[in-house]
């Protein structure tokens, strides 16, 4: 056991900062590819249907989905932060009480959270934008979202925990796991026989549509939890999920909540922004509707890479701000960022040029594809520098600056982008609305870097006086 937890620490400590950070990020980067795949094979598979409404019902029930990673993400980036913080402090004890409180709060939030979706899925369903031809299968597919809801959220807690011990490849296992079960479910729960699929015709699925997709990603979900359950049963894992270690005293709450808050807000306000977005674009029709749905789902792709080497390297930074080995610390986020705009330029070149391919592997609807092609370039036009921001906003987490994480979360799916979708479509109606992210996500940039200008300015100062006294 204790040769375990001493190869699972060595990451921070001594590796070289390049080999740290891919020690720690490959394995979130290839967790969160599998989670683009994962994610886009709901709507890809919805779509071999020829049912555009069933395509759009996916995109507007894609909010509730997102509350449910809010309440994850509210107690596993927490939890995983504080884990990381601890460790460099050398507090092992007071992580077992961190861990265990994040998974039974987690579990209960999520319970109360799927009572509520589960009484009142028709009108939350038509607040968010559905319409008339998308409600029913919209309904279908939050029933059983909201049923897995538990799961959903312990497989998040879980996978983020175990990264801020320095697990990276467990936690990457864990998720995979679940996710290519989904996938793997995903063509049998939703075609028919008789669908083709790749040029084969199928000779077996359940045609359930929607709710075959939904009921796949519980499933799916219900296996990753059941990897996390072994992995903390054999007992080489420095966290606790029993519950007599339950414990929300000795600051265990703010420090929880202090980082996870910002990243749960984020979840939440893309919940909104998702909302309001399919509410401005519900007047210009259902075609309008899904086509913002696959582009937003194609545009994850760059997305989820930026964030998967931000959120590998944060439990680095957690480690480093902890000990207060600043230097290494920087020299980590700088390194993050080098990688994340490489990444980023990558993908937002291919992309450009195949955008109508990306945009037609999802649908064969030439009005949808119309549409997805405008939307796609231009959720694409901050591709090359967006993934800057997400190290900036991970690293303030990792070093608990909850304030500065919140301002950033806020900033990009709220404070900044909400008042831009409301103004860019006073002004430029349809191409206002396509263009408001982009430009929110170009101020956010900015604002990142000169707010992490200033935090390690006061690193360096609080670091000069200590020297001097």
């Amino acid at each position: 056991m204790a040769k375990e937890r001493k190869n699972n620490t060595l990451v921070f400590t001594d590796y070289s900062v390049p080999k740290a950070v891919g020690t720690l990020a490959i394995p979130s980067m290839l967790g969160m590819l599998i989670n683009v795949i994962y994610n886009l094979a709901d709507t890809f598979f919805v779509g071999q249907t020829g049912d555009k409404n069933q395509v759009a019902a996916v995109s507007v029930a894609m909010p509730v989905f997102l509350f449910f990673l809010a309440v994850g993400n509210l107690f596993g980036v927490g939890g995983c932060a504080y884990i990381s913080r601890s460790l460099g402090e050398g507090k092992k004890e007071k992580i077992k009480s961190i861990s265990s409180f994040c998974t039974y709060i987690g579990i209960i939030v999520a319970a109360v959270l799927s009572a509520i979706f589960i009484a009142f899925k028709r009108p939350i369903l038509y607040l968010v934008g559905a319409s008339d031809f998308t409600i029913d299968f919209a309904c279908d597919y939050m029933f059983w979202i909201a049923l897995g809801g538990v799961f959903s959220v312990t497989s998040i807690v879980t996978c983020n925990l175990v990264r801020g011990e320095g697990a990276a490849k467990e936690s990457m296992i864990g998720m995979v796991i679940g996710q290519v079960i989904n996938i793997i479910l995903d063509p049998i729960f939703i075609l028919a026989p008789g669908n083709k699929l790749f040029g084969i015709t199928l000779p077996f699925g359940f045609n359930m549509g929607v709710k075959g997709a939904a009921i796949a990603t519980v499933i799916g979900n219900i296996a990753s939890v059941l990897y996390f359950i072994v992995y903390f049963m054999r007992g080489k894992s420095i966290l606790s999920i029993s519950t007599k270690r339950f414990s929300a005293k000795n600051g265990i709450i703010k420090g929880v909540v202090s980082v996870g808050l910002p990243a749960s807000l984020n979840n939440l306000l893309m919940s909104l922004s998702n909302i309001v977005v399919n509410i401005f674009l519900a007047k210009y029709g259902d075609n309008a509707v899904a086509a913002m749905g696959v582009a937003m789902k194609a545009n994850m792709l760059v997305v989820m890479l930026q964030i998967g080497l931000a959120q590998g390297i944060q439990p680095l930074v957690g480690y480093c701000y902890g000990a207060k080995n600043y230097q290494r610390m920087k020299k980590s986020i700088r390194f993050g960022m080098m990688c994340n705009v490489l990444i980023g330029a990558s993908v937002t070149v291919f992309y450009l040029v195949c955008r109508r391919q990306v945009i037609g592997v999802f649908i064969d609807d030439e009005a949808v594809i119309e549409y997805g092609v405008k939307m796609i370039t231009a959720l694409m036009a901050p591709g090359t520098f967006l993934g800057i921001m997400f190290i900036i906003n991970f690293a303030f987490q990792g070093m608990g600056k909850g304030a500065q994480s919140l301002v950033l979360a806020a900033g990009r799916q709220g404070l900044i982008f909400l008042p831009m979708m409301f103004i860019m479509n006073k002004v430029a109606g349809l191409e206002g609305i396509i263009w408001a992210q982009p430009v929110a996500d170009a101020f956010c940039i900015v604002l990142a870097a000169v707010m992490f200008r200033a935090t390690t300015k006061k690193l360096e100062k609080e670091a000069k006086l200590k020297t001097m006294d």
